[in-house]
């Protein structure tokens, strides 16, 4: 499957979703400097190194261009979206704790960053080799791009 595109100026509204996830003690916040190392090892021990370096590089963009959602009753990371991560436009990498899944943590994340960056300025955004490609589908009318398979992620270094 190759790349996606998302049509920021169409998309669903955010607060319905973000209140929703905040009847499950859920908070979606953009994270500060001094938060980047838990986030990232986070992420890093949840999802691995690559999507870590990714999340890294977000914190040196201004603004931040990653969100977290917070477990408001122990205070910890559940679930995390960047976007101008590995290139501009492109949204990834995503995820959310499985012990968290089912509550719309990870539309919340995808929205927060989506209605981020058409606030920027960007009018599209690309899902860089998207998994859910029926969830995006269905979210956000998200559209194939043809021939985008391999795409940015093609020749990664995998091991050291």
């Amino acid at each position: 499957m190759g790349d996606m595109l998302v049509k920021l100026y169409e998309l669903p509204r955010l607060e319905p979703v973000i209140e929703e996830v905040r009847k499950h003690g859920i908070e979606i916040k953009r994270p500060i400097g001094p938060e980047k190392y838990f986030v990232v090892e986070w992420v890093r021990q949840k999802f691995g190194n690559h999507w870590a370096s990714e999340t890294d590089m977000t914190f040196s963009n201004k603004p931040i261009s990653s969100f977290i959602a917070i477990d408001t009753n122990t205070g910890k990371i559940v679930g995390f979206a960047c976007y101008d991560a590995t290139v501009r436009g492109f949204f990834g990498p995503t995820g959310v704790d499985e012990a968290y899944r089912g509550k719309n943590i990870g539309t919340a994340l995808l929205l927060s960053c989506l209605h981020d960056m058409y606030n920027v300025g960007y009018a599209y955004a690309v899902i860089g080799d998207p998994g859910p490609i029926e969830y995006y589908r269905k979210t956000v009318s998200a559209i194939e791009i043809e021939n985008s398979y391999p795409g940015i992620y093609r020749n990664m270094v995998r091991e050291v």
